[in-house]
């Protein structure tokens, strides 16, 4: 790609020129990159950009180094300048790069540097305000919160100080979403949230579909804590207890299947849930003695306890590397040397903070976890020529991700030595004979990167390659193709580079298809769409392994994916040792991200939506087959009838068992809806999802499940008849999928700058202009 060269300013710092390193007198940045530095991390005044580029690492480079100080009374300021300028270096040359906040605040007013905080929620008025309050202030610095709310409890429960009952977890997420919509993040970034409840919650199953309509909670990602109990039990397709947990005592029991299935279902139509499994997560929890760990940052690759904080920053492997005979190898040498550099960063970095609350700065500087990570692993990947999908790949990770570790351990061994251990020491996991003092209670975490991956111009994270050429908007009526550097490389070195194939691939999914490309370099150049689920699984465990904290990661599937290819992926992350799993199926969140500009509207409909002419339901034949169900309900028995014909479902009649006056006439008028729907070729799964969670005063549990209303109980009858579980089938919708989706259909359309999303983390990413949201 062409790159923006920024010439040096003056800093004070003497500049210094390593051997066997390029010259650091000059900042080379793509263009995408030098954009997303423009419009979101650049000091302004007044709205106009007061600093370049390289003003901004010298910046951040100057601050954090000051933190020096405080271990080395008397340090000169050619120490401290030294060790700004390597902190600088490493920031320049883009072999590592700290969380967004760091890049934004460190050296102004604000100061606050982390990305990461988990706020504990009460179950009482006065702490869920609490943590709302400190959310808002959270927020407002730049930073996201998670939040367990598995303490609060269920729906309908007891409240002894009113005499009246509570409205249960979900209720209180929906106030903590509205909050985080007011609340802009620093002036520069959206606030995101995680949400957080037990498995075991009485109110798991309103938890499960919470977010089923994607207008609701839209500034939340959510997961379920899935104990290993749980996990057991729909292994053994056994019941669990529910537990409240204001009494905690029992509450009920539930078919651990039923329940999964659930998740699975929910996960299956837009990406959430995502699992978290947290007895995995508490096992590794390094100051046991402090408390348990409850809940994650938005986009769950940091557990964390209540009222703390974490700094993550990111090695850049796409430049970890070495060229000798011919062949590209790792560079551990280079490796080395930033890892204890980018640990004593993060070190540093803790010290420098402005904390929004003196609580978490107090939780933060006792345990002084930081998170070192890495991006560019799929470009380190493509250099070597070896396939994401292959063992190959799995060997590098497992090493690559295993050397990081040994070595930030030593480089946090170190510290101690200089600046003593975290003050959490004591009873935890390190304090053991014959192992190493440490700094640091945690020192590795893989983040999704997002806008720093297009700072540093490298893939995000551990993910593969998203797209390999995509077209965005560059101008209302301006289209620009975007090709992915490694590739235009590969495809030039061939002789076979034209503009007229790059806009054939940037209109579809993969490469794979285009025979007129070599098959080596099909073979290297595989992207997300390309690679089978359980290579994102076997992935994220290889580096699950050698990482303290946990491993973002977002499995992806394709639009035909079946809840079953679900279900088999959230197995195998439990079974492979991961601590969480989040899925996403192309094209299945489609309507939250059609937007095509800046205030959304726009004259003509999106090229996304596809538009029908008037629809004609299929006729009735003489004779049909179905089966009739009952369910029980709050207002007492119901009679669902569904009939099929050779098309697939096709009719549905429902009546109570002491029917007459409105809730016959209700009963019959949704029975006819459902049945001109069917008729008409609506998915069922669109149906399911407008009646599931539909409430009434009186729910009732049947089955194992809780019944909410009459729509309700004829949606669990629909999905009980055509059996959407592990062992059966679901029965498929009439209509087809259509033609093949193109990159852009698939991803959705930036409102920004037009750019195509990418879904990482349950987060959507804009690789062109850095725009990013959560939730």
């Amino acid at each position: 790609m062409e790159t923006t060269t920024i010439s040096s300013a003056g800093s004070g710092i003497k500049s210094r020129e390593p051997s066997g390193t390029q010259s650091k007198s000059r900042l080379k940045l793509s263009p995408n990159a030098f954009n997303v530095l423009q419009k979101r991390y650049l000091r302004k005044v007044d709205g106009k950009i007061a600093e370049e580029p390289e003003d901004l690492f010298r910046r951040v480079a100057n601050n954090i180094s000051l933190a020096e100080k405080n271990y080395k009374k008397n340090i000169s300021p050619a120490e401290l300048g030294e060790i700004a300028e390597q902190f600088y270096e490493m920031m320049t040359t883009l072999e590592f790069l700290p969380n967004s906040p760091t890049l934004m605040n460190a050296g102004r007013e604000l100061q606050q540097l982390s990305a990461c905080f988990v706020l504990p929620v009460m179950d009482s008025m006065e702490g869920i305000f609490n943590s709302l309050k400190d959310a808002a202030l959270i927020h407002k610095s730049g930073g996201g919160t998670g939040f367990s709310f598995s303490r609060l409890r269920p729906r309908s429960d007891q409240v002894m100080s009113t005499g009246g009952v509570a409205s249960g977890p979900v209720s209180f997420m929906k106030v903590f979403n509205a909050a985080t919509e007011a609340v802009k993040q620093g002036g520069t970034r959206r606030g995101a949230n995680m949400g957080i409840l037990r498995i075991d919650h009485p109110d798991i199953m309103d938890f499960i579909t919470a977010k089923q309509d994607n207008k609701d909670l839209t500034n939340f990602n959510i997961s379920v804590a899935a104990t290993d109990k749980f996990m057991e039990a729909v292994n053994r397709d056994g019941e669990y207890d529910l537990i409240n947990p204001r009494t905690k005592t029992v509450a009920g029991k539930l078919k651990a299947r039923e329940v999964f299935d659930r998740i699975v279902e929910s996960a299956w139509q837009n990406g959430e849930p995502g699992i978290i499994f947290l007895d995995r997560v508490n096992h590794a929890n390094p100051t046991p003695r402090v408390g348990e760990i409850e809940s994650t940052n938005p986009c769950g690759e940091q557990p964390l306890l209540p009222y703390e904080s974490c700094n993550l920053g990111s090695v850049n492997l796409a430049r970890m590397f070495r060229e000798q005979n011919g062949n590209v190898a790792v560079d551990y040498d280079r490796l080395r040397r930033v890892v204890h550099l980018g640990v004593r960063f993060l070190d540093d970095v803790i010290e420098m903070n402005k904390y929004p609350l003196h609580t978490i700065e107090q939780m933060t500087k006792s345990n002084r976890k930081i998170g070192l990570g890495v991006m560019g692993f799929a470009d380190l990947l493509i250099q070597m020529g070896i396939p994401y999908n292959s063992e190959e790949a799995l060997k590098v990770g497992s090493d690559v991700m295993k050397f990081i570790k040994d070595e930030a351990m030593a480089a946090s061994a170190r510290l101690a030595n200089e600046r003593g251990t975290f003050p959490n020491f004591r009873g935890s996991i390190y304090d053991k004979p014959g192992l190493r003092m440490q700094r640091n209670a945690t020192t590795t975490t893989i983040a999704p990167t997002g806008t720093l991956s297009i700072i540093a111009d490298a893939s995000s994270g551990i993910e593969p390659l998203f797209a390999v050429c995509y077209e965005r908007n560059v101008l209302d009526n301006t289209r620009m193709i975007e090709v992915n550097k490694y590739f235009e490389a590969a495809l030039k070195k061939t002789g076979i580079h034209s503009d007229d194939l790059m806009k054939k691939i940037a209109h579809a999914n993969s490469i794979q298809g285009f025979t007129e490309i070599p098959a080596a370099i099909r073979k290297v150049f595989v992207t997300a769409h390309d690679i089978a689920p359980e290579w994102h699984v076997k992935m994220q465990s290889v580096f699950q392994k050698y990482t303290d904290n946990a491993v973002s990661k977002t499995v992806n599937f394709p639009n035909s994916a079946s809840k079953e290819d679900v279900i088999k992926v959230f197995i195998m992350a439990y079974a492979e040792g991961c601590k969480g799993i989040t899925v996403y199926r192309d094209g299945s969140r489609d309507q939250q991200v059609l937007s095509t500009g800046k205030t959304g509207k726009t004259d003509k409909p999106s090229e996304q939506v596809q538009t029908f002419g008037k629809i004609v339901p299929r006729s009735r034949p003489a004779m049909t087959e179905g089966v009739t169900t009952k369910v029980g309900t709050g207002c007492g028995n119901f009679y669902v009838t569904i009939n099929k014909d050779e098309k697939g479902l096709f009719e549905v009649f429902a009546h109570m068992g002491k029917s007459g006056g409105c809730a016959a006439s209700q009963s019959e008028a949704i029975s006819r809806l459902i049945s001109l729907a069917l008729r008409s070729g609506v998915e069922i799964e669109a149906i399911l999802k407008q009646l599931k969670g539909i409430r009434c005063p009186a729910p009732l549990w049947d089955k194992g499940d809780m019944v909410l209303s009459c729509p309700d109980a004829i949606a669990k009858a629909i999905s009980r008849y055509i059996g959407q579980s592990a062992t059966k089938s679901p029965i498929k919708s009439e209509i087809s999928e259509g033609s093949r989706r193109t990159t852009r259909e698939l991803a959705g359309t930036c409102p920004d700058c037009g750019g195509i999303l990418e879904y990482v983390e349950d987060c959507v990413l804009c690789h062109a202009c850095g725009y990013s949201k959560c939730g």
